[in-house]
């Protein structure tokens, strides 16, 4: 148990231990009272007893307010405590008239054990020192002092002795069996928060694990769909496509000519858009391989013009000259740059731009994917990153989660939210490979090409 638990620990015993002395001060006061005022009617001194008594309670009062506030009353001094108890109990004996015999010898008793209670056993011996002196005086004075009393005196000190050992042997067991509660008690806590711990992290993991497993399986739908029209679609093109080559090398006049390369370039277009929707859907390939990052950037952005059909939207590039090719998943760095595409199209009204700027520096290429839509308010920006977390009506929470996950389990890329407000939202992605890390720096290009996103 560390220092902070140990003192802890002992503060609630000492509070505990302040219940307890409080009450067995109360009733021996009442008991006192009844004593003096109703049971001994033939008590000597009453007055002076029932004056010594109501300082006691006063004595008890303030030590009852300390303990409702959760303070022990002179808890730096108790040998204090102990020495006003002994003389409390030695006038009480004294004033009454059966001397050493009195009733009130028996509260050296109640102090005793409260003491050992509350306090080491060092106070609680030195307790029972100043209680034998207490009775020692008494009885030595004059009024005092005969065979009987002696014996008396004798009698109650071999009692006392026995019950300071006794109350301290059940203090200590009681303090031992508390202290090892307490301990028992913190491993207890520390094994829950242990036990909450490991269910959040397998929580988490099966979240990310049925997060990767819906995005495949819509991948695969994607896929499949893409197959099937390309198997539908191509066939007749490819028929469509032959036809017109040979209408072509037929004499034809100017303008039927024209309108055939007119329908030709159409055809090829169309063609080449299937293979790309296929390219994108085939089976990912886990290979590295060294790739352009420029060329796959214009891969994320080629498919995303037939996922977003938004009109009047403009997307800049500056990609940087000289960079070196990287080992990567080429199909995974697509994705997580075509989510990162995607997203800057929802957040961006018509007129909005996406710029989309690469450089090296430091031996990270960083490709920086920047709008001009709303931004993130700040009570989402923690929460981007995590499985399922959306702010759109239809979307599945899934596409910075993903980018993360690919990026971060390469061992070689991470993706940062570096800036978002009002004016637009900015993420940088880090790429790097052996062969990136031993480039020089390369800033980014100072000229832009500019590419509007028209309604197909």
């Amino acid at each position: 148990m560390n220092r902070p638990e140990a003192e802890r620990d002992k503060s609630q015993w000492d509070l505990a231990a302040e219940t307890v002395t409080v009450r067995i001060r109360w009733f021996g006061l009442c008991v006192g009272y009844v004593l003096v005022n109703f049971i001994d009617r033939d008590a000597g001194n009453r007055t002076i007893l029932n004056a010594i008594l109501t300082l006691g309670a006063l004595y008890a009062i303030i030590d009852t307010v300390w303990s409702l506030r959760g303070k022990v009353f002179l808890a730096q001094f108790p040998l204090a405590i102990s020495l006003m108890e002994a003389v409390f109990i030695g006038l009480l004996c004294y004033f009454d008239r059966h001397g050493v015999e009195s009733p009130f010898r028996f509260y050296y008793f109640l102090s005793l054990l409260v003491c050992a209670i509350r306090h080491s056993s060092a106070i609680t011996y030195a307790t029972f020192a100043l209680h034998a002196i207490s009775f020692s005086f008494l009885t030595l004075s004059p009024e005092f002092g005969s065979r009987q009393d002696v014996t008396t005196f004798a009698l109650t000190l071999i009692l006392l002795g026995w019950g300071t050992w006794g109350s301290m042997a059940l203090s200590n067991l009681l303090k031992s069996t508390s202290r090892r509660l307490g301990e028992l008690n913190t491993e207890l806590q520390d094994n829950q928060r242990l036990l909450e711990e490991r269910i959040r992290e397998r929580t988490q993991e099966l979240q990310e694990s049925q997060a990767q497993l819906v995005q495949q399986e819509k991948q695969a739908a994607f896929g499949l769909l893409a197959a099937g029209i390309a198997h539908e679609v191509g066939n007749p093109l490819a028929a469509i496509s032959s036809l017109v080559q040979m209408l072509k090398r037929r004499q034809n006049d100017s303008y039927t000519g024209e309108r055939l390369s007119m329908v030709d370039d159409q055809l090829r277009r169309i063609q080449r858009t299937l293979r790309e929707l296929v390219d994108f859907s085939r089976p990912a390939t886990k290979d590295r391989r060294l790739c352009d990052i420029h060329e796959v950037l214009d891969a994320a952005l080629n498919i995303a013009k037939y996922y977003k059909r938004k009109k009047g939207k403009r997307i800049v590039t500056r990609y940087a000259d000289g960079l070196p090719k990287l080992r990567v998943v080429r199909d995974q760095l697509v994705q997580v740059f075509l989510n990162l595409v995607l997203n800057s199209l929802d957040a961006t009204e018509e007129g909005g731009t996406i710029e989309l700027t690469t450089e090296l520096k430091d031996g990270w290429i960083r490709v920086v994917v920047r709008d001009d839509g709303g931004g993130i308010p700040a009570e989402h920006q923690a929460a981007i990153f995590q499985p399922y977390f959306t702010t759109k009506e239809t979307g599945t929470g899934l596409g910075l989660f993903v980018c993360r996950n690919i990026l971060e389990e390469s061992g070689e890329g991470r993706i940062e939210l570096t800036q978002t407000s009002s004016e637009g939202t900015t993420f940088t992605v880090f790429v790097t490979c052996e062969n990136v890390r031993s480039w020089p720096d390369v800033p980014p290009a100072l000229a832009a090409s500019t590419e509007e996103v028209s309604a197909t």
